[in-house]
């Protein structure tokens, strides 16, 4: 059998190790990747190897040559012009590949049995057999369900972390029949993933997936890389040692030389050539490659020293990497997983902090203290966004340098000259973010029309009349007052998407940003009657003479906290009556106990003076919650089933969109005016795109996220729905109270449970391969439904923290106490057990 072995990497993520080495070169146990590969696959009797090469060829090809003193038989493929993506570079060489073969990425490490593979996918008679494993984390891989006959049913290229329906990923070992190769197009960029599996399931292809036993671990950042030495060196996975193992766990080169005073705790691997010093202190887990000189008194606790390296007198490296011919000077310090690119020098007494990215030849002067990466970014941090834009805390993970750098990637993602909105509450905080924002965007050619402090559906509703490329909104975040939330729109209003999310991560990460010349810096305008365009949208989609003939009194309480508060002079504008409570804009953020104060008063006022309604905005515009005439709030649940119902009496046979866990009393009050849902994952993107792709919705969101009336604009507005509220009303001749009281009576229960990150992905296997799949959804999480009533459980992990969340909903009150008590149960017993299972690193 031949194998190809994918190398065409140039491993992005690992830089700055792969800066002048492609990734699959990079060494593990001081032999690169790729010669573990290809040890593996000589012990499984395969000795024709095909590497696909395209970053930094000649470095592999030079190392292999044509294989002979590795026990193989090598030939080489070169993308010349560019990369072909994983399938297209194995389409390339058809013509070598007349029988089943094999490919394996080049840039993980394992000791699977590929001979058990190959016999099922023998056995089976498949066209295309992709070898699965089990992983704690499953949201950087392909996801893959397969049927209890190992047939794929279904798989998931790289998850959002409520999309996670199984730890069982794809590892890039693929073993495949030539014909597969006839439905990939010719000298095309294709991936094996993305477009030959999905083609192969929808022609019901057979294809298996093989559920390996052992060691695997893709390379694909420097946790992972770390980590894999380490693992080598435990014996967590079969690799073959390059040295003669000289006592237990310890492996020595040739002609290395350690004073006899050096304290070595194995497993510890040191290569030819070394020279380690007097009193040298070297930890379990530490990592020597060839030609290495380690001075007197230095300590090393697990670091990973590549060839040539030289390490000076009482040095100190601990948890880090040290590339090729880098030097590090006498009394300096290397911190934990700090890496310090090839042929660079850390001087006399320096330090690099942990996590600090050093690129190439680089030099940090004597007695220096490197707290940021230098000179490139660092791509092995965590994602930018999160659920809902950028955010973090106020001052200290959002700073103005980072607000500089983010505004500078954002605008490089974008065309020399385009031109951005930026807008913000009126927060001190949220001013200083989005001048910084301002100056990174300016610094890469990009042109500001500052909306300043703006309420963000006013933002939202001008964005598509002015000509931009997109908009910024930066406000403290509406649900934690000391965090920060930095919202990124689209040319239509809506958040942006996650490619463009992505593209965004690249440039910061990578720093892959231009300079513009002075004559190139972007300009700043502001743009006048920014609050009369929102005005008159605002006022096309309402009734203004029913509004006028209601005389309706309602009282708006903006807790201190709505910038371009327009409404109150509109609706007295359309001759209704408006009573403003703490429109201020000069209070500090509020806490949730202030905010839950200030609603209590508002009931008191709503009763006090005989108003039809009151709300509380919040969110910078975008919620409320209301209260009705007997001053009762009316929120979350309520609130959503209470809009759907209004809206839809209004609009009959419309369609509204909900969020995945909102009650099914949408459901039932849907049915009464023969309506339809739609229900989406539980972000805001997901309901703004959903609301802007179906020309039959009316009304989208939740009481939790607000609500979004499509033909305005296409954010949520709690400024408009409160107008559309009175004009309801009148029309339907009802109050709030006798609204509510004809709502469906739904049970929706919440409860939140602790679940390690690693945990989520087998949590969602076990609840899917533990359900009947005809009682599933998966839009978002794993729900549960009855087949015969409007019940459900659904089990949603939460995108940012290490918790899921459990929704029961019925009209049984006993089904959905039993059925929390049954879950809450499950769950956290399945949680339990997993962790009894995952190693703790000491």
């Amino acid at each position: 059998m031949r194998a190809v072995l994918m190398a065409g990497g140039s491993g992005t993520r690992l830089r700055p190790l792969t800066c002048d080495l492609p990734k699959p070169m990079v060494p593990i146990l001081n032999r690169p990747i790729a010669e573990h590969i290809i040890n593996l696959l000589k012990r499984h009797q395969i000795t024709e190897v095909v590497a696909t090469l395209h970053y930094l060829p000649d470095v592999l090809r030079d190392y292999f040559q044509d294989g002979s003193d590795f026990g193989v038989q090598m030939t080489y493929a070169v993308e010349e012009d560019q990369p072909l993506g994983t399938a297209g570079c194995v389409k390339n060489i058809a013509e070598l590949l007349d029988e089943t073969f094999l490919v394996i990425s080049g840039d993980s490490i394992t000791d699977f049995d590929l001979t058990a593979a190959i016999e099922f996918h023998k056995q089976n008679k498949s066209k295309a057999t992709l070898i699965l494993t089990r992983v704690p984390n499953p949201i950087e891989f392909g996801v893959v369900i397969t049927d209890e006959q190992h047939r794929i049913r279904r798989f998931l290229e790289k998850p959002s972390t409520s999309e996670i329906f199984s730890d069982t990923v794809n590892t890039g070992t693929y073993i495949l029949e030539p014909e597969v190769l006839e439905y990939l197009p010719s000298s095309i960029e294709c991936d094996f993933s993305k477009d030959l599996f999905p083609l192969l399931l929808e022609k019901d292809e057979p294809m298996y997936g093989y559920v390996a036993e052992g060691y695997w671990c893709d390379v694909g950042h420097l946790d992972a890389y770390r980590e894999a030495q380490y693992d080598g060196l435990e014996g967590k996975v079969k690799l073959d040692f390059a040295y003669k193992e000289m006592s237990t766990r310890l492996w020595v080169g040739q002609n290395t030389y350690i004073d006899p005073t050096a304290q070595i705790e194995a497993p510890v691997v040191i290569g030819d050539n070394c020279r380690i010093g007097a009193r040298v202190q070297i930890e379990a887990g530490t990592v020597i490659g060839d030609n290495v000189t380690i001075g007197a008194d230095a300590n090393l606790k697990r670091p990973i020293v590549w060839n040539g390296a030289i390490i000076g007198d009482e040095a100190h490296l601990s948890a880090c990497v040290i590339s090729r011919g880098t030097r590090v000077d006498r009394r300096a310090h290397v911190l934990e997983a700090a890496v310090v690119g090839s042929l660079s020098t850390v001087g006399e007494e320096a330090q690099i902090s942990p996590g600090v990215r050093v690129w190439p030849s680089k030099k940090i002067e004597s007695g220096a203290i490197l707290n940021i990466n230098l000179i490139w970014g660092n791509t092995a941090q965590r994602n930018l966004f999160g659920q809902r834009g950028v955010q973090g805390l106020a001052n200290i993970d959002i700073t103005p340098e980072f607000a500089v750098k983010l505004g500078a990637a954002y605008g490089s993602t974008l065309k020399p000259g385009s031109k951005v909105t930026v807008s913000r509450d009126q927060r001190n905080i949220s001013r200083m973010v989005t001048r910084s924002l301002i100056a990174g965007l300016m610094s890469v050619g990009i042109d500001i029309q500052n909306l300043d402090a703006t309420a963000i559906p006013i933002a939202r509703t001008v964005i598509p009349t002015m000509s931009v490329a997109g908009g910024i909104h930066v406000r403290v975040h509406p649900d934690r007052p000391d965090y920060i939330l930095i919202e990124f729109m689209d040319v239509k209003g809506i958040n942006i998407s996650k490619s463009k999310e992505k593209k965004i991560e690249g440039a910061y990460f990578k720093e892959d940003m231009r300079r513009s010349q002075i004559h190139e810096i972007g300009d700043v305008s502001y743009p006048s009657q920014v609050i009369d365009r929102y005005c008159t949208a605002f006022e096309k989609l309402l009734n203004i003479d029913t509004i006028r003939n209601s005389r309706a009194k309602v009282v708006i309480d903006y807790a201190y906290a709505v910038s371009g508060a327009v409404l109150p002079q509109m609706l007295d504008n359309f001759g209704a009556d408006a009573v403003v409570l703490n429109a201020s804009l000069n209070k500090n953020a509020m806490s949730t106990a202030e905010r839950e104060g200030l609603i209590t008063q508002l009931g008191h006022v709503v009763e006090a003076l005989k108003a039809n309604f009151g709300v509380q905005v919040s969110a910078n515009g975008e919620q409320m919650i209301l209260v009705d005439e007997s001053g009762i709030p009316i929120r979350g649940e309520m609130l959503t089933a209470l809009m759907v119902d209004l809206i839809l009496t209004s609009n009959p046979r419309g369609t509204v969109v909900v969020p995945v866990h909102a009650s099914s009393a949408v459901e039932q009050i849907a049915r009464r005016h023969d309506g339809k849902v739609i229900r989406t994952k539980a972000n805001p993107t997901a309901l703004m795109e959903a609301c802007q792709t179906n020309p039959s919705v009316v009304l989208g969101g939740s009481g939790d996220t607000g609500f979004i009336i499509p033909q305005l604009h296409p954010g949520f507005d709690g400024m408009f729905c409160i107008a559309k509220l009175i004009e309801m009303l009148t029309i339907q001749e009802r109050s709030l109270a006798s609204a509510r009281s004809e709502l469906p009576r739904v049970i929706h229960k919440t409860y939140t449970v602790r679940c390690p990150w690693t945990v989520k992905g087998a949590l969602m296997r076990y609840l899917v391969e533990t359900h009947p799949a005809q009682n599933l959804e998966l839009i978002d999480g794993v729900k549960i439904c009855q087949p015969y009533d409007d019940s459900w459980v659904l089990v949603l992990p939460d995108a940012s923290e290490p918790l899921v969340h459990l929704y029961i909903n019925s009209n049984d009150r006993d089904w959905v106490d039993d059925s929390l008590r049954q879950y809450r149960s499950r769950v956290q017993t399945f949680v339990e057990k997993q962790e009894e299972q995952i190693p703790v690193e000491v």
